[in-house]
């Protein structure tokens, strides 16, 4: 009992509620930016210059085979030796995005490659352009593709945002250990923090079901006859 106590007040308390709110914030920007620059990658890794193509496969080399501790301290203890010194936050924002931003173009071309030739040879007999291609015809069906793995990176996004504590960020984990070592109670703090971890994992999980479920083709299709018929009795649908 007492034990639940004490994690319940540190799951209430100020400093834990900011700690959470930074890790969550680091999360979200730091993903929503890997996707955009995930996205220019894979276009220019499925483009026909060859230029193009190699600078974009390098960049998913090299960042894919760097641990993303490291590539973090060399952001906030490199960098100052070239004159651009960087916040807690914002090397850790630079890091983690430039990192995930190799495996979300890997993700992204999947989606795109997935369409058939045929899709956008029909596309092209209707007259659409580039644009009204991708728009309309590429990235409806890509996105059933790239939102599963893409959801998944969001979480483990959430887990790898504990590395900004190396770097002096006030996330979560930095909270919790600067708790635990001013009241040695590591047990009540080190729980609050994983319930955390755990209820923003969870919040993303059914964010992914749901947007999976939105996208289900063979579930549309098994609603249309019902509301079909719901229709035709006369029922309203609202």
């Amino acid at each position: 009992m007492e034990l639940l106590e004490g994690v319940w007040a540190y799951l209430g308390s100020r400093a834990f509620l900011d700690g959470a709110v930074n890790t969550m914030k680091l999360t979200l920007v730091s993903q929503i930016v890997a996707v955009l620059l995930g996205f220019i990658i894979a276009l220019a890794k499925m483009s026909r210059w060859k230029l193009l193509q190699g600078l974009a496969a390098s960049y998913i080399w090299i960042f894919r085979g760097i641990p993303v501790l490291v590539q973090l301290i060399f952001v906030y203890t490199a960098l100052p030796q070239f004159g651009i010194r960087l916040t807690g936050f914002q090397s850790a924002f630079v890091a983690l995005a430039l990192n995930e931003a190799a495996y979300m173009a890997e993700i992204v071309r999947s989606g795109l490659a997935s369409v058939g030739k045929g899709q956008h040879r029909a596309a092209n007999a209707l007259g659409m352009n580039s644009w009204q291609r991708m728009r309309y015809v590429v990235l409806p069906q890509a996105f059933r593709v790239i939102v599963p793995p893409t959801a998944n990176q969001f979480i483990g996004m959430l887990k790898t945002s504990a590395m900004a504590s190396v770097v002096g960020y006030t996330d979560l984990l930095l909270t919790a250990q600067q708790t635990a070592s001013a009241n040695f109670d590591y047990v009540d703090t080190l729980i609050a923090a994983v319930i955390y971890y755990l209820a923003f994992t969870a919040l993303f999980t059914l964010v992914q079901t749901y947007l999976e479920r939105r996208m289900d083709i063979t579930r549309s299709r098994t609603r249309k006859p019902r509301l079909f018929s719901l229709m035709k009795r006369g029922k309203s649908i609202l």
